[in-house]
């Protein structure tokens, strides 16, 4: 050992694997890692957006407010002057889903143009860039079948989904797929995917929940037919389902040592739950109001976010987390070709 370095792939601890042998990152001049890992938070912050925004056409009643699909009515493809507000509120919604298409199509092409590609990072960025004109056709089927409340739940849902696997590319972007592999412990990472289910299910009930409630999106829209006050504590159940669970992992996070960064994604979700909890009971007992309302779809966002941090800090960890090794800007720069291969924690 050499001041404090293991020279020798050999001699690291059982945890870690050995990195393969990359070449040198060649770089474009407008692709670094800053620019990288700004696009890829760029994708979440979109696509937390447009649930933000789908909120607001559906809280403001706008949902038909263009009566058509791909054009805004029978005859024109955008709206006119003689239109109603709520015919601007659905078409902005529109609008937006082509910033979150050229941001996804930005940062994909930014990570291909960084040599060698990350494939684990091109993957996520394609996954994330195919939901999206996916998505906008669903859209499309929700207009056409006049908001199915079916249809607006699988619209929901898939959002969900695109702020998730944004999440899970942006913190990607931060670990090295060249530094050794701290794996997970195999319980540990089963105990990972059962929260993570059971937060897609808090969500998917959710959208039970405001299926059966009186903001539909338009007057005319359908209703699921369950019974709001059922449904209602159906999801508030699972809700403390995940809230133990959530618990239980931060309990765990402290008891064996993952790291600073694990421990903080759990103290973050735990954190993202009680808000939206209070959020969700204040809503409901106060007869729905609009604001409460959407920021209880902005606090669902927020939600699978922190959950996909999680995913990627403590069920899929990448990369030697903060409690090890060097600590230097450098050393922790994935996307730097200087990079010390080798400074790596004294076994």
């Amino acid at each position: 050992m050499i001041d404090g370095r293991v020279p020798e792939v050999a001699r690291l601890p059982r945890a870690f694997s050995a990195a393969p042998d990359y070449p040198q990152r060649v770089r474009t001049p407008f692709v670094t890692s800053t620019v990288i890992r700004r696009l890829a938070l760029a994708n979440v912050v979109t696509n937390i957006g447009i649930v933000v925004s789908g909120g607001a056409v559906r809280l403001t009643g706008s949902g038909l407010g263009c009566s058509t699909w791909p054009k805004c009515t029978s005859d024109d493809l955008v709206p006119t002057s003689a239109m109603p507000i709520h015919t601007y509120i659905e078409f902005g919604n529109r609008l937006l889903t082509f910033v979150v298409a050229i941001v996804a199509i930005a940062t994909f092409v930014a990570i291909r143009l960084a040599k060698p590609v990350r494939r684990d990072l091109s993957l996520l960025a394609l996954l994330v860039g195919l939901g999206i004109p996916a998505q906008a056709v669903l859209g499309g089927i929700t207009v056409l079948t006049g908001l199915n409340p079916y249809t607006v739940m699988a619209h929901f849902l898939v959002s969900v989904v695109l702020v998730g696997l944004a999440t899970v590319l942006w913190r990607r972007t931060q670990l090295d797929e060249r530094a050794p592999y701290l794996p997970a412990r195999p319980w540990m990472r089963t105990f990972v995917v059962v929260l993570t289910a059971t937060a897609f299910v808090t969500l998917a009930l959710g959208t039970f929940v405001t299926g059966s409630g009186p903001h539909g999106g338009d007057p005319k829209a359908g209703r699921t037919g369950f019974d709001p006050a059922l449904v209602s504590q159906l999801h508030a159940d699972i809700v403390f389902l995940l809230v133990g669970l959530t618990v239980a992992l931060v309990i765990l996070v402290n008891v064996i040592n993952v790291g600073q960064t694990a421990r903080r994604a759990a103290y973050i979700l735990l954190g993202v739950e009680l808000a939206q909890g209070v959020i969700g009971y204040v809503q409901y007992f106060t007869g729905l109001p609009l604001a409460l309302v959407e920021l209880h779809m902005l606090g669902a966002a927020l939600l699978t976010a922190a959950v996909a941090n999680v995913v990627v800090q403590i069920a899929a960890p990448r990369g030697v987390p903060s409690d090890f090794g060097s600590t230097s800007r450098r050393d922790r720069d994935p996307f730097d070709p200087t990079r010390s291969q080798t400074s790596l924690p004294n076994p």
